[in-house]
């Protein structure tokens, strides 16, 4: 097994190199899955519709993926603090269970979603046909059924992939993790237009594509796991289910589900909002949603360099935590603190000078199924408005995977809820009674700027106790030889 020790040891500033740069190209080729669907789908003659449809059928994506980064962090958090406690001898056993665990979850989750699908699509969003003003209106649900038949077979595909590649992470194995998206994403880039332009496909196309790639990614993580680990292995008695080891990753990765959950709730909750009050104004029900669904689109890219960021950290994180390196774990603080900060002011700065030109990358509005005129415009107000403070979104979820990462599992979800349920879906409900469909875009910076200010606090307290705690056990280690002499 390879020594982890160097984690320890090796300049900071190089280590980040060496696992962030290759985390973040990862999951940023992530969010290209989804993308890439939709600027193919937009730009097609599916258009707004298709788009709509897509943004309806994300949710369910963020469901599966929940459950997969929930084990799949929480299994890499613990391998990583047990190598820095020189004690990682049953992760093997944790990491077993969590793989068979999430193909488990996957397969109810199918079970579930196929008879409830309609019901579903329609809760997140989906629109029927209907008339309005006398003009006839087309809705989304027949595109998002497609779509979602075909995502939903893969299912235990697309989950165990995502649960096997925040291991092979946390092994110290980045670039491997990178591979295994870059080969799909560019395997759905390649099918999209075939499927969707050349073979007229359509929303079908686009699902094919999208599965297709994933399954590229999976079987190249499976090698991994079989030909390549290098601080565990894995055999036939590490799928017995070990429920005693398993119970660490379940509490260091919960954050991540709930996390992950939240964004569930408020694309929920959000669609719900954009439906009721877009048929209330001049945009209608389809122009919101597709345009919302652009942004989570847009905003999962510049979350991605952000996470991709601190769970690059993450081996490093668990493993000075656990052997009480408290003044490299301040300094690589501070230091993905920076990183986030910069990766916000970039984006916030593109979004409020140019975001016509970021919905134009989805397509052209078909004048048939929206006004054109209205599509920029709420285009524009969303990008504006609802990511004014997203330098602030950026550094509230990178404190939440910092705490996990570090083993505060508490701190970390209380970080993740106090944004999005505690301040977000409240205000999104209120808002809008006063102000309308704008009301709704309003709601993010508002709790974007009462979060951060908690998640500060919680830093703060967080670097204050272990601080105290490394004084105390240094305080007893000198103690210890004066006792023995007497």
């Amino acid at each position: 097994m390879e020594n982890s020790q160097f984690l320890g040891t090796e300049k900071i500033s190089k280590l980040m190199i060496k696992f962030c740069i290759p985390c973040i190209l990862s999951l940023l080729v992530s969010a290209l899955y989804n993308i890439v669907d939709q600027i193919f789908v937009g730009n097609s003659e599916l258009s707004v519709l298709g788009n709509a449809a897509t943004g309806v059928v994300f949710p369910i994506f963020i469901i599966a993926q929940a459950f997969a980064w929930w084990i799949g962090d929480g299994c890499a958090a613990y391998l990583n603090i047990s190598q820095g406690r020189d004690n990682s001898q049953n992760a093997h056993k944790a990491i077993g269970t969590g793989i068979l665990f999430t193909v488990v979850v996957s397969l109810i989750l199918m079970a579930v979603f196929y008879p409830l699908q309609r019901q579903i699509l329609l809760t997140f969003g989906a629109t029927t046909d209907g008339v309005i003003n006398g003009e006839f209106v087309p809705g989304s649900i027949d595109y998002a059924i497609t779509y979602f038949n075909i995502i939903l077979g893969f299912f235990p595909v697309f989950m165990a992939m995502n649960m096997m590649n925040a291991v092979v992470r946390a092994d110290g194995a980045p670039g491997w993790s990178m591979a295994s998206m870059l080969a799909g994403a560019v395997i759905n880039i390649i099918l999209d237009p075939v499927f969707i332009y050349a073979f007229h496909w359509g929303m079908a196309g686009a699902a094919w594509a999208t599965v297709i790639g994933q399954s590229v990614s999976f079987i190249i993580s499976l090698l991994y796991f079989v030909l390549k680990t290098k601080t565990f292995k894995l055999y036939l008695k590490s799928f017995i289910p070990d429920f005693k080891e398993f119970s660490h990753p379940v509490k260091l990765g919960l954050s991540s589900f709930i996390t992950q959950m939240t964004i569930v709730i408020i694309s929920l909750v959000c669609n719900i909002m954009l439906k009721k009050y877009g048929a209330l104004s001049v945009y209608g029900e389809n122009i919101p949603i597709s345009i919302i669904a652009i942004e989570s689109k847009v905003f999962t890219v510049v979350i991605n360099i952000v996470v991709g960021i601190v769970l690059g950290c993450q081996p490093i994180i668990g493993y000075n935590i656990g052997a009480k390196k408290t003044d490299r774990v301040k300094k690589l603080y501070l230091n993905i603190l920076l990183s986030t900060v910069a990766v916000g002011l970039i984006f916030t700065i593109l979004f409020e000078a140019a975001p016509s030109a970021v919905v134009a990358i989805f397509g052209q509005p078909d004048p048939e199924q929206v006004n054109p005129a209205n599509y920029w415009k709420f285009g524009v107000k969303v990008f504006r408005i609802f990511l004014m403070l997203l330098t602030f979104t950026c550094t509230i979820k990178m404190t939440s995977i910092f705490f996990q990462a570090a083993g505060k599992p508490v701190f970390a979800i209380i970080a993740s809820l106090i944004r999005d349920i505690v301040l977000f879906i409240p205000l999104i409900c209120v808002l809008p009674i006063f102000f309308g469909i704008e009301g709704i875009l309003w709601a993010a910076p508002i709790a974007d700027f009462f979060a951060m200010a908690v998640s500060a606090a919680l830093t703060v307290s967080f670097f204050k106790d272990i601080n105290k705690k490394n004084k105390k056990e240094s305080i007893q280690t000198q103690e210890q030889p004066a006792e023995i002499k007497m």
